[in-house]
């Protein structure tokens, strides 16, 4: 990009003593007739600057950069183009506290420049701040510090509930057991954790579609884009902001991102933010926005400080514990999976348990009823991320439709869906089972079809069916 004759001379000087400044009042008044040029593109160049830097993409004192994920570890990546260094952009440390107004007045860019005036751009608010307020300009809706050395409790209920077998056949939970119980295994470099929730409450009570019983039941997290690929983009976002704003600050920092897919305790830790509090049925419950939260993590090496911890406000309530169908919370506070409809229908891949078969109606896959239950979502609103919004296609699918699909017809049915992840196999095993509960003999035809399927998991299901529908 070209740079105006004189243009870093003149950033220069506004940051030096007054001799230096009369030196420069000098200079421009010997060159007035480019003075209007030059301003102007000092504001220009300032402008572009502050808007990368806001997004995390320059550093002062060094050429302007842009920052890359690898392995979910970010790390600057120096930004070349047709061959040469990007340096006509003025980086974050270049642009001036105070710009002085443009020739003629206030240059059109000059508010929304000092408005910009965030990551990178000599920001005196403290780091968690920052932080705070990158997450809300991303959409989330909750925010938290937590020291990586919160767990306290957790961690030891953890284990025991490990070795009782309670987590059924996860046998990830197991292997992953001690890095879950303390992030600084995970990453010993650790100091904070970022805590971020995301609304995702639905607009209608979810247990409506339960009376209709030939349209299975969706958990209303599936029903939308896989929420993976909504969040973790965000965090990223966040992350190198943050990093560029300690960079600017001459701190030098690490982070990793997560959602949901690392061995790390996310609800434990999202309640020692502050967040909100484990309910009797193990999520997390939030006084503003009820249960229906995804979560997500920025792990960083900067020394944040962590915020306040939310109270318990669950009472003598037992509304989500005796909402459960199958019973598979035998105490407050503590689920068995091997009973919960929503490890059955994703986590388990083998046949489900017969006594469970009648229990799980038409939901086929997850089940929100102890979500739903919980009495602190009427304070809760909407979810207003456009692509966490239900498909209506996943508001009450048919049975009969569903149950045909094979592995092509099930990838092409659920893109970009939390779905594919169970495989065509178990979900139209999960399909057999509504059926079967749906006490609906004209859907026969559609079961004996499944008789002779390749998957003996699928074979299975579809004999209990036609046992039921008689």
């Amino acid at each position: 990009m070209h740079r105006a004759p004189g243009a870093r001379a003149h950033l220069q000087a506004l940051h030096e003593p007054r001799a230096g400044r009369r030196a420069a009042g000098r200079h421009r008044l010997a060159h007035g007739a480019r003075q209007s040029a030059l301003s102007s593109e000092i504001y220009r160049l300032a402008f572009q600057g502050a808007q990368l830097a806001r997004r995390g993409a320059l550093q002062p004192g060094r050429p302007c950069r842009r920052r890359a994920s690898l392995g979910g570890r970010l790390s600057g990546r120096r930004a070349v183009g047709r061959g040469r260094e990007r340096t006509g952009l003025v980086c974050a440390g270049e642009v001036p506290p105070h710009l002085p107004p443009a020739p003629g007045g206030e240059h059109p860019r000059h508010a929304a420049l000092q408005d910009l005036r965030g990551p990178g751009l000599l920001n005196p608010a403290p780091l968690e701040e920052i932080a705070r307020r990158l997450s809300a300009e991303e959409g989330f809706d909750a925010f938290g510090i937590a020291a990586p050395d919160a767990l306290g409790e957790a961690s030891a209920h953890l284990k025991a509930w490990v070795a009782e077998g309670a987590h059924g056949d996860m046998g990830w939970m197991a292997d992953t057991l001690e890095r879950r119980a303390d992030p600084r295994t995970l990453w010993p470099q650790v100091r904070a954790l970022i805590m971020l929730g995301l609304n995702y409450g639905p607009a209608e009570d979810p247990r409506a579609v339960l009376a209709q019983r030939t349209k299975g039941a969706i958990s209303v997290y599936a029903r939308a884009e896989d929420y993976h690929e909504v969040i973790k983009p965000r965090l990223k976002r966040i992350a190198r902001a943050l990093l560029a704003e300690a960079s600017a600050r001459g701190v030098s920092a690490d982070v990793k991102v997560f959602v949901d897919t690392a061995p790390l305790m996310e609800k434990p830790l999202a309640a020692a933010a502050g967040l909100g509090w484990q309910g009797k049925h193990t999520n997390l419950v939030s006084r503003d926005l009820g249960s229906w939260l995804f979560l997500g993590a920025i792990a960083t090496t900067l020394e944040l400080a962590p915020t306040g911890v939310e109270r318990d406000h669950c009472g003598s309530c037992r509304a989500c514990v005796e909402a459960c169908p199958t019973a598979a919370f035998p105490a407050p506070y503590v689920i068995d999976a091997r009973r919960c409809i929503s490890y059955l229908t994703i986590e388990h891949k083998g046949p489900i348990p017969l006594e469970l078969r009648p229990l799980m109606g038409n939901r086929i896959y997850g089940c929100d009823d102890c979500l739903a239950a919980c009495p602190w979502n009427k304070f809760a609103v909407a979810g207003r991320e456009a692509k966490l919004a239900a498909r209506a296609e996943n508001d009450a699918p048919d049975l009969a439709a569903l149950v045909t699909l094979d592995d092509a017809a099930f990838r092409a049915r659920f893109p970009k869906s939390a779905i594919k992840r169970v495989g065509r196999d178990r979900f139209v095993r999960n399909v057999l089972i509504a059926i079967g509960n749906s006490g609906d003999g004209s859907l026969r035809g559609v079961v004996e079809a499944r008789l002779e399927d390749e998957a003996e998991v699928v074979r299975d299901a579809a004999g209990w069916a036609l046992g039921r529908l008689g």
